[in-house]
């Protein structure tokens, strides 16, 4: 009987694949799916390209259904693509929570943590997850940074465990959304800056300056054309960057002034180059949340990591925010 026979009987269906699928084919094919690349998945997974394409092509032979398209270098998963690469995760995380288990069993603390954030979190989390990493030292950690469009594709596909970013999702998105953290945001300029020191400046003042913007999808430009429509005024935008600390140069270079997370200055130090101004209508009084998929199966270890941020992630990122309040200071 062929694949396809086996596959059109959904009793016969579960039999077959497990009796033709192996542990080691889900795992290369999730990653594939995931990295939406051969080549990075074999680098993940310590295995030669050759080994994951021959893998992922009996994998596939196996579904007997196309799974994936290839163009050039760039892979695109087709419908039933997507719909195996979720079972395919499903499974991963099932047997990384029974690996937690067993070590946990055996006295030892190892597992798997996939955290994504947007950009205006990782000035903190590293300092949380440097201090969860001394009570989990051997766990295998994954952290990504990217933009809020970015997060919420992230968040729809399940790719990680759980994710940290400033504006909520929306309500199409089915997802738990903790509120986390306060996360203002400032105008900064150069600290030769002529506004810099001057006293509740008017924003229609402040949109006569070239103005760096963060790329379509960022929380931030979002949140920065917002308060700005609201006063009918445009945004004299000079450039559009796609990280915090590329702005921050471009604001030293003299480049423009810009919107940063306020606790993205902790580094700086009283004497750095960068100044908050004091503008009207901000700092923007934002947040930062926690959030993942609701009905998520969530693994031991990132249910360890949850508790230890509501317990004490904020004080990390109290600690960069205080920092930031000296850093941005005008010397007097």
């Amino acid at each position: 009987m062929s694949a396809s026979s086996h596959l059109d009987n959904p009793i016969i269906t579960h039999h077959y694949l497990i009796r033709h699928l192996t542990l080691r084919q889900i795992q290369v094919f999730e990653a594939v799916a995931r990295l939406a690349s051969f080549t990075r998945a074999a680098e993940e997974l310590h295995l030669t390209q050759p080994t994951v394409s021959a893998q992922v092509k009996s994998f596939q032979d196996s579904i007997d259904t196309p799974l994936y398209e290839q163009l050039g270098r760039n892979i695109f998963l087709t419908e039933v693509g997507e719909e195996v690469a979720i079972a395919c995760r499903e499974v991963m995380d099932v047997l990384a929570n029974l690996e937690m288990r067993l070590h946990d069993f055996k006295g030892m603390r190892k597992g798997r943590l996939r955290i994504a954030v947007v950009t205006t979190a990782k000035y903190f989390l590293p300092l949380a997850l440097g201090e969860f990493s001394k009570v989990y030292p051997n766990i295998d950690l994954s952290f990504t940074v990217c933009n809020r469009e970015t997060i919420l594709n992230r968040i729809a596909d399940n790719l990680d465990d759980m994710y940290i970013m400033g504006q909520k999702p929306p309500s199409s998105l089915d997802a738990v959304v903790i509120p986390f953290a306060p996360n203002p945001l400032v105008f900064i300029a150069h600290r030769d800056h002529p506004l810099v020191g001057q006293a509740n400046i008017p924003l229609s003042r402040i949109a006569e300056e070239p103005i760096l913007m963060r790329e379509f999808g960022s929380g931030i430009r979002s949140a920065v054309e917002e308060r700005f429509n609201e006063q009918h005024l445009r945004v004299n935008e000079r450039l559009t960057l796609e990280s915090t600390e590329t702005i921050k140069h471009a604001v030293f270079g003299g480049l423009g002034i810009s919107v940063v997370p306020k606790h993205s200055l902790y580094l700086e130090g009283v004497e750095g180059p960068l100044a908050v101004l004091d503008v009207e209508g901000f700092p923007l009084e934002k947040e930062l949340n926690i959030v993942y998929p609701s009905g998520k199966s969530m693994s031991i270890l990132a249910s360890k990591f949850l508790d230890f941020l509501l317990e004490k992630g904020a004080e990390y990122f109290q600690t960069s925010v205080d920092a930031s309040e000296s850093a941005s200071s005008v010397k007097q």
